[in-house]
């Protein structure tokens, strides 16, 4: 059974970090790309960050792009979102999503989500 559990949101001000992590479990994480999606309240889910699945390739959303990284580590089967400079806009529920190719990241296995809130 495939499982992919986030775990690091919270509340936060305007201005700081906050470093989410989704740990895999029943794949070979090696196989599949992850990424990073968030839904804010009464919004459609949107793409947030994506990586190859050796880590060489890396995709933003322009809303986040320098402020946010995206990491993984195969041999902890964990993939990482390190998030700065975060903005009341970026409140969300932030949700990992497991993929066969970086561009088909959304298309496989979902995590529960975790609350991100900043607060301004």
């Amino acid at each position: 059974q495939v499982q992919l559990v986030e775990s690091g949101g919270g509340l936060v001000q305007a201005g700081g970090s906050l470093r989410l992590s989704c740990a895999a479990s029943g794949l070979t994480f090696l196989n599949y790309a992850m990424g990073w999606f968030r839904q804010a309240p009464g919004k459609e889910r949107d793409f947030v960050a994506a990586i190859s699945r050796v880590g060489t390739i890396t995709n933003y959303a322009d809303s986040v792009k320098g402020r946010f990284t995206i990491s993984r580590d195969n041999a902890k089967n964990t993939v990482f979102l390190q998030m700065n400079s975060l903005k009341p806009e970026d409140t969300a529920v932030y949700y990992c999503a497991a993929g066969t190719a970086i561009a088909t990241v959304g298309n496989g296995y979902w995590g529960q989500g975790t609350q991100v809130t900043v607060s301004s």
